[in-house]
C-alpha cells in the first residue's frame, strides 16, 4: 500500500476551494477523503467515512464548533465539500449519554444538529467521530484488515501485528458501536488507532497527512502479513475443454433471476456484470468453491449489495447448455428456498416486523468463466461485481493464513434489514424501462439517436450500433451507453455485436431496428447494385439483427420487444423510390413473420411507419428535391398532412418507446405522419 499524498495536488485542491469561500479545514478534509476513497482496497461504494472538527461562523457572526463528517450517499472518491455536512459538535457528543437510542431517533437528532438543514444525513458513525478527541479521523473497511480479522484467530493476529491499537469486537454500526468504541478508547486513551473486528480500521491525528499516512502504513503492514501466507490456497478442479462463452451463458443466468412482477409479460429483470481474472478464476475453479461462497461477507455492509452468499456453478460445456440450464434453475430455486427460511427465522427474532426483500441471488461464481453480478441497473451490477471481487480477495487472503470466517447470519440479517437501509430502498423509484437492455441500430445520429435518448429517459440500458465510429462514441458518451461499431449488413459482425451486448449486460430485451437508407431510382433505370444495397440494408440487416436478438430472448425466456423502422413507402410507394419502397415493404412482412413465429414466447414484433422527418437520412437537400418534384415549397411539403404539422424525430421516438413497452400489441404498425390517407393501414 503506497501513499497517494501529493503536496502540489493538495495545494491546488485546497486553494481552489478556499478561493470559493469554503472553510479551509473542510477543503483539506475533502482532499484527504478523496485519496482514501479512490483506492478500492480501502473503500468500496459507500463504505468507510472521514471527519474533521473545525469552527464555522454563524450568520450573526458567532462561532460554533462543528464536526464535518461524510454524509450518507456520498462516494469518498469523488466527494465534494457539501458531502461532508457540518454538525454541531458538543450536542452531538452529548448524545452518547442516552442509555439507548433507536436508529431512527439517532438520525432525527443528528439532523436537528445540522448547520444546513438541507444537507445529507450525517454518517451513522458521526457520534463515534465526535467522541474521539482528534481533529482528523479516517475510517476504512480495508481488505487487508478484514482479511486478518475474519478468521478464527483474527483477534490474536491483529493484536500481535498492532500491539498498540485499540481492538473492538464486532458491534453493529450506529449508536451501540459509538458507545462501545467510546468505552474502549477511554480504557486506552493512548491507543494507536482502532481496529473493529470484522468491520474496519480507524486512524486519527491533529494533522491530516499524519492520519492519512498512518492508515496507509497500517494497511501496508497488514498486506505484508498476508504475503507471508499461502498465495494459492485453493486446489483447482480440472476444467473441461470446449467451454461455452460468457455471452452464451449470461442470458441463461439472467432468465433464471427474473422475478414475476404480477403483471403478465412484464417480469422484473436484472442487469448482469461479468468479471474474469486469474484470481477470480482460481476462486471459481476451487474444489471447495461451493463451501467458500457460503461463508458470508467480508464486511457487514456488503450484504446490502450481494446478499449473504453467492451461488457456485459448474463449468458450462458448449453443446450441453440445456443440462447446465437445468442446474442453474435448481441452484436458484434452492437459493430462494434457503433465503426464505433465513428470513423467517431471523424475522421471528426481530419480532416479525420485517418485510422480505426479493430472494434471488446476486452473484454467480461459474467455473472456467468467472463471476456474474446482478443489479437493477448496470451501475448496481458493477457495484455488486466490485464487492464480489473484494470478497474473493478477502476470502483468498484469509484462507492463505488459516480460514475465512465471516459474521454470523444474525449479524448480517440485522444489516440487510436495517431500518436505515430499508428507508433508502423505499425512496428508489424505478422508471418504466429500468432493468431492460435495448439495442438501437443506426444510433449515432438522426432518428436512431432520438429513439436512444427517449429510451434512456425511460430507464433503459443502451447498446448503440452504428457503422460510423466517431459519432457513435460521442453518442454513447452522451447517453452512457455501450458503443458497438457494426456493419449490420454483415451477419457474422451482427452475431458478434449482439454477443458483445449479451456479455456486457447479460442479455437483450428491446431491439429498435432502425438502420436504413433512402435508395432512390425508378425500377427500369436503377442499377442492380443499388437495388441489392437497398435490400441489404433495409431488409437483410434487420433480419440479421432480429435473428441474433431473438435467439438471446428465447434463451432468457422473459419475452422481449422488436420494433422496426418501416416507412410510408411500404404502403404508399412514391415515384422514383422503388429500391427504398420495395425493401421497406419486405421489412414490414418480416416484422409480421417474427410476430407469428415468436409471439408464443412473449416476444412482440411491431413497426413504426413514419414520414417526412428531418434527420441525417432526410436531409434538407432531399426535402428540397422531393418538394420540387411535387411542385411544393419545402415548408408546405413537410406540413403536407391532414394536421398540417411537421412531424419531428421526438414524435417518432415516442412511438418507438410506446411499442417497446406495449405488452399486448404485436404485428402492429403505428403511423406517425400527421395524417395521410394513402398511407393509412388497411
Amino acid at each position: 500500500m503506497k501513499s497517494r499524498w501529493s503536496d502540489s495536488e493538495f495545494n491546488t485542491v485546497v486553494d481552489a476551494y478556499v478561493a470559493k469561500g469554503i472553510n479551509r479545514d473542510l477543503a483539506i478534509r475533502t482532499y484527504t477523503t478523496r485519496i482514501l476513497g479512490v483506492d478500492p482496497e480501502l473503500v468500496l461504494h459507500g463504505g468507510g467515512n472521514t471527519s474533521v472538527k473545525t469552527v464555522f461562523t454563524e450568520m450573526d457572526g458567532s462561532e460554533v464548533e462543528v464536526l464535518c463528517v461524510k454524509g450518507s450517499g456520498w462516494d469518498m472518491g469523488t466527494i465534494e465539500p457539501q458531502g461532508l455536512p457540518a454538525v454541531r459538535l458538543e450536542p452531538l457528543k452529548a448524545m452518547v449519554n442516552f442509555e439507548t437510542l433507536s436508529d431512527d431517533d439517532m438520525v432525527m437528532l443528528q439532523r436537528r444538529l445540522l448547520i444546513d438543514p438541507s444537507a445529507p444525513n450525517p454518517s451513522v458513525e458521526a457520534i463515534l467521530h465526535a467522541l474521539l478527541p482528534f481533529k482528523h479521523i479516517d475510517h476504512t473497511h480495508a481488505n487487508a484488515i478484514v482479511s486478518l480479522t475474519n478468521q478464527p484467530n483474527g483477534e490474536a493476529i491483529v493484536r500481535e501485528l498492532f500491539p498498540d491499537a485499540i481492538i473492538v469486537p464486532y458491534v453493529m454500526p450506529g449508536f451501540d458501536l459509538a458507545k462501545a468504541c467510546d468505552a474502549a478508547f477511554k480504557a486506552n486513551p493512548k491507543g494507536d488507532g482502532m481496529i473493529l473486528l470484522k468491520h474496519g480500521i480507524f486512524t486519527w491525528s491533529e494533522d491530516p497527512r499524519t492520519s492519512y499516512e498512518d492508515m496507509i502504513e497500517k494497511i501496508d503492514r497488514a498486506e505484508k502479513r498476508i504475503a507471508r501466507g499461502n498465495p494459492k490456497p485453493f486446489k483447482s478442479i480440472a476444467v473441461p475443454g470446449g467451454l461455452a462463452s460468457a455471452a452464451e451463458i449470461a442470458p441463461i443466468l439472467r432468465g433464471a433471476l427474473a422475478i414475476d412482477s404480477g403483471t403478465e409479460g412484464a417480469p422484473k429483470r436484472f442487469v448482469l456484470e461479468h468479471r474474469s481474472s486469474d484470481r477470480i478464476l482460481d476462486f471459481c475453479n476451487a474444489e471447495t468453491v461451493g463451501s467458500l461462497v457460503r461463508r458470508g461477507n467480508a464486511t457487514p455492509e456488503h450484504v446490502i449489495h450481494i446478499k449473504r452468499y453467492g451461488v457456485a456453478l459448474p463449468a458450462p460445456e458448449a453443446g450441453k447448455l440445456d443440462e447446465w440450464k437445468a442446474i442453474v434453475a435448481k441452484a436458484v430455486a434452492d437459493y430462494e428456498a434457503d433465503y426464505k427460511a433465513y428470513f423467517e427465522r431471523n424475522n421471528a427474532r426481530a419480532g416479525g416486523i420485517k418485510r422480505m426483500l426479493d430472494p434471488k441471488p446476486r452473484v454467480f461464481y461459474v467455473a472456467g468463466v468467472g463471476l456474474f453480478a446482478a443489479g437493477a441497473a448496470r451501475k448496481n451490477a458493477i457495484v455488486g461485481a466490485d464487492v464480489a471481487e473484494a470478497t474473493i480477495e478477502v476470502i483468498s487472503n484469509a484462507e492463505g493464513i488459516d480460514a475465512f470466517e465471516a459474521l454470523s447470519e444474525e449479524d448480517l440479517f440485522d444489516i440487510e434489514y436495517w431500518s436505515l437501509e430499508q428507508v433508502k430502498l423505499t425512496k428508489v423509484q424505478e422508471k418504466p424501462l429500468t432493468r431492460q437492455v435495448a439495442i438501437v441500430t443506426g444510433a449515432a445520429s438522426g432518428l436512431g439517436l432520438a429513439v436512444a435518448e427517449a429510451l434512456k429517459a425511460e430507464g433503459a440500458e443502451l447498446a448503440l450500433f452504428d457503422i460510423s465510429e466517431e459519432p457513435l462514441k460521442a453518442a454513447a458518451k452522451k447517453l452512457g451507453g455501450l458503443p458497438v461499431v457494426c456493419d449490420v449488413t454483415d451477419p457474422a459482425a451482427v452475431d458478434a455485436a449482439v454477443a458483445k451486448v449479451a456479455q456486457h449486460f447479460g442479455g437483450v430485451d428491446i431491439l429498435i431496428s432502425n438502420a436504413g437508407a433512402a435508395f432512390q431510382g425508378s425500377l427500369l433505370k436503377v442499377d442492380e447494385a443499388t437495388f441489392r444495397k437497398a435490400f441489404d440494408l433495409n431488409f437483410w440487416s434487420h433480419h440479421y439483427v432480429a435473428r441474433a436478438v431473438v435467439r438471446v430472448m428465447e434463451t432468457q425466456k422473459t419475452g422481449g420487444a422488436l420494433v422496426f423502422n418501416v416507412s410510408k413507402q411500404a404502403v404508399n410507394p412514391g415515384a422514383d423510390f422503388g429500391p427504398y419502397g420495395t425493401s421497406k415493404a419486405a421489412l414490414m412482412a418480416l416484422m409480421r413473420q417474427y410476430a407469428v413465429e415468436h409471439g408464443a414466447s412473449g416476444i412482440t414484433s411491431n413497426a413504426v411507419n413514419a414520414d417526412r422527418i428531418r434527420t441525417g437520412l432526410m436531409t434538407d437537400q432531399m426535402v428540397a428535391d422531393r418538394s420540387k418534384a411535387r411542385g411544393l415549397t419545402p415548408e408546405d411539403y413537410m406540413r403536407g398532412n391532414m394536421l398540417k404539422r411537421e412531424v419531428t424525430g421526438a414524435d417518432v421516438a415516442a412511438a418507438f418507446v410506446h411499442l417497446a413497452k406495449a405488452r399486448t400489441s404485436t404485428g402492429a404498425v403505428i403511423t406517425v405522419d400527421g395524417g395521410n390517407v394513402a398511407a393509412m393501414m388497411r
